[in-house]
């Protein structure tokens, strides 16, 4: 029987005794509700984390993370181990909360966008690393305007510099090109930096 959202709130607190995630896995694909509920225990954290800094919503990250499940639920079964679950579960998540980004029609930033001419000054390999943000020790105000970038960016950033994927595998779950995400994500940590300093200024005319 098909779990309900609600069902899936009341997930035990304690894992099963023993059962390694590849048990649960195993398990969950036979149908056995206990081991679904580990693997729910396992993972539901990450998985909010994620539909939260997408989103920048809470109430929509928490229906988000329980449609991920009901998901992974009716599709466990064609998890192959080709790469690992937490990766796969999270890919899942992540189209997910494309799909319900797609049907509200939020106004996003084109991922069509082409590549603009860089500013003066020393070149920079806009999909690099970028150490300011990297390094950032807010994380509090990080996250912050992590929330308040436009959706477009945001999923961009969460995507690359949170979660790791590649830009080929961003383009991929995007349906843009590498260009495009490399763009993308430039113009996020731009708009990142410009948020944190504001924030900054603003700390500090009311200390």
């Amino acid at each position: 029987m098909r779990p309900e959202k609600g069902e899936l709130t009341q997930a035990k607190k304690t894992l099963v005794p023993g059962l390694t995630e590849a048990d649960a896995i195993d398990r969950a694909k036979r149908g056995d509700a206990e081991s679904f509920e580990a693997l729910y225990g396992m993972h539901k954290r990450r998985v909010y984390s994620l539909c939260l800094r997408m989103t920048g919503n809470t109430a929509e990250a928490e229906d988000l993370t329980q449609e991920a499940f009901l998901q992974l639920y009716r599709k466990i079964a064609t998890f192959r181990g080709e790469s690992a679950f937490s990766t796969w579960l999270h890919r899942l998540a992540v189209n997910v909360v494309l799909m319900h980004l797609r049907k509200k029609g939020l106004p996003e930033v084109s991922l069509e966008e082409s590549l603009e001419p860089q500013e003066e000054g020393p070149k920079k390999d806009i999909g690099a690393r970028d150490n300011m943000l990297a390094g950032s020790i807010d994380r509090v105000n990080l996250e912050r305007a992590i929330e308040s970038l436009p959706p477009g960016y945001r999923i961009i950033f969460v995507l690359h510099d949170i979660e790791g994927y590649e830009h080929n595998e961003i383009a991929e779950i995007m349906g843009c090109s590498i260009g495009n995400s490399k763009s993308q994500l430039h113009k996020a940590r731009m708009k990142l930096r410009d948020l944190l300093k504001t924030s900054r200024t603003e700390r500090a005319t009311r200390g």
